[in-house]
């Protein structure tokens, strides 16, 4: 059989070269990448999948191979309809603009996605600004919802879209439990007010709670879920609702810049994270807590690791005497990348391409870090 090959800047090289990573998570001394789970690499499998995608011009519903992945991200969902999209914020910025029109309030946790780290597209694209609400651990609740909803007064910005997080990033991966998200859900269509929800990271929320996503998502009136975190492809995200919706985000992803071409060369490897992701994430969670326990025994470093639900946890360094970006310096010079959420927190982000070896590995790395500076 005739070996396969790949075009690169300088010539050709076979495909089964690619399938090496130097942070498979298997080599003990390779870099190890907490910073987020959006910086895996697609496994043999996807890229395989890639090299031999069958493709066509997707904006004239051609391509085969996105047309089998939104068919199957609708049929995993439970919706008539999804969408293929080059990122979980375009998703989220197109569902925004078709949820409300411009003047009106959207409600979310002010730690949300929407609201701190989409570049304000929601008053940019959608004319229409935050009612922020503040949730001790990153979950609202129906009651702290409802007390947020705007007067019905013509002189107030109306309440036009309620829009939840879950996984929530920045309150470290905290998991909206089924119950809560339906009552949010049931309240806001009660008032006439739809919901959307943030699901860059849902599977790992299914996974933690034990739901599958179709009936963890049901009362939602659309879904944002990024294939390119946890899941581990390499680029995209989808957007799942009602036939006549993503008929209409279709226009918007345009709009946007966000029609693509051959893009099943891409589909391919969001089929296999659509398929295969969800299977192992439960690792992913064990590492978190793996690390959240080791921390909370380094001194200068304070961490619940009770809290930690998912793949993320975030912990205050205060206790060492450094700032976020100093210990993040430090921590790279021995080969293991971490961000800072502000000067005192710190936040690591457990995905597949992070093994328990190197977790143990990090948890060295850090201890020396903060023994070095208690002695200093």
């Amino acid at each position: 059989m005739p070996q396969k090959f790949l075009c690169r800047r300088n010539g050709f090289m076979p495909i089964t070269s690619l399938n090496s990573s130097s942070n498979s998570g298997r080599d003990p001394l390779s870099l190890i990448d907490l910073r987020s789970d959006t910086v895996t690499l697609p496994t043999p499998a996807m890229r395989r999948a890639m090299a031999e995608a069958e493709v066509g011009d997707d904006v004239y519903g051609e391509d085969p191979t996105v047309n089998r992945l939104e068919a199957r991200a609708a049929e995993v969902f439970g919706r008539e309809s999804a969408i293929f999209v080059p990122s979980g914020s375009m998703g989220n910025a197109i569902a925004i603009k078709l949820h409300t029109r411009p003047g009106q309030e959207i409600i979310c946790e002010e730690r949300g996605h929407v609201f701190n780290y989409e570049m304000a597209m929601l008053s940019w694209f959608s004319g229409c600004v935050v009612r922020p609400v503040a949730a001790p651990d990153g979950i609202l609740t129906w009651d702290l919802v409802r007390a947020k909803l705007s007067a019905k007064i013509y002189y107030l910005a109306q309440t036009g879209l309620v829009s939840l997080e879950n996984t929530h990033n920045m309150a470290g991966g905290a998991v909206m439990p089924e119950a809560v998200l339906n009552r949010i859900c049931a309240g806001a269509h009660q008032a006439g007010i739809p919901v959307h929800l943030d699901g860059a990271r849902v599977f790992n929320a299914s996974v933690a709670l034990g739901v599958p996503v179709d009936q963890l998502t049901a009362k939602c009136d659309s879904v944002m879920f990024c294939l390119s975190k946890g899941l581990g492809a390499p680029v995209g995200s989808m957007l799942v609702g009602s036939k006549s919706f993503i008929a209409e985000a279709r226009a918007v992803r345009k709009a946007l810049g966000g029609g693509m071409r051959q893009a099943g060369v891409l589909a391919a490897a969001g089929l296999i994270a659509l398929d295969e992701g969800p299977k192992r994430l439960h690792e992913d969670h064990e590492n978190a807590r793996f690390l959240a326990e080791g921390l909370a025994q380094i001194p200068g470093i304070s961490i619940d690791p009770q809290a930690v639900a998912s793949n993320i946890l975030i912990a205050d360094i205060a206790g060492t005497g450094m700032t976020s970006a100093e210990f993040s310096g430090k921590l790279a010079e021995q080969r293991v990348r971490a961000n800072g959420v502000n000067p005192q927190t710190m936040r690591f982000v457990t995905h597949l391409d992070v093994s328990r070896q190197q977790c143990e590995r990090a948890l060295r790395v850090m201890e020396q870090v903060c023994a070095a500076r208690a002695s200093a």
